[in-house]
């Protein structure tokens, strides 16, 4: 039976993708007593990179908002095998990192990062609400546009 965040993702017309495999020597995430540390996720969809090059040139601020709410699911699928298969144990959406590949010029980072910020609402609720650090980067692996990274507190 279906929990109730996974039903809200349902009702939003969402599904969570298998979560990706780490391509270099990291974990894709940490549990540490109610704390979940979830490493930075990228625009993957059907196991490519949805999202590529920089905000300001080759895409722009609604596929910049495209790719972090695509980031942000990819992070919910690794927060779902932390918490072993329920998001219902999701207490708290406590901070999301945003990097935003950019030209020099861009100043829209905290649009872009809406994308998330706004999906962790829509699922969560006020437990959605959340401190966040959005910043400007030259450049992310395999070119991706977006990379979201975030801490949770479980049940």
């Amino acid at each position: 039976m279906a929990g109730q965040i996974d039903a809200r993702l349902a009702s939003l017309g969402l599904s969570l993708p298998e979560p990706a495999k780490p391509v270099a020597n990291y974990v894709p995430f940490v549990v540490s007593g109610d704390l979940v540390v979830i490493s930075g996720q990228v625009p993957v969809l059907h196991g490519n990179v949805a999202f590529q090059g920089k905000l300001g040139a080759a895409v722009d601020v609604p596929d910049g908002v495209r790719a972090a709410r695509l980031a942000f699911l990819n992070l919910l699928a690794q927060l779902r095998a932390a918490c072993e298969g329920d998001l219902d144990r999701v207490m708290q959406v406590i901070r999301l990192g945003g990097f935003i590949a950019c030209v020099p010029e861009f100043t829209q980072h905290a649009a872009v990062m809406n994308g998330a910020s706004d999906l962790a609402v829509e699922v969560f609720g006020e437990a959605g609400r959340h401190a966040r650090t959005t910043v400007g980067v030259p450049s992310l692996p395999l070119d991706c546009a977006v990379e979201v990274d975030g801490m949770f507190r479980i049940a």
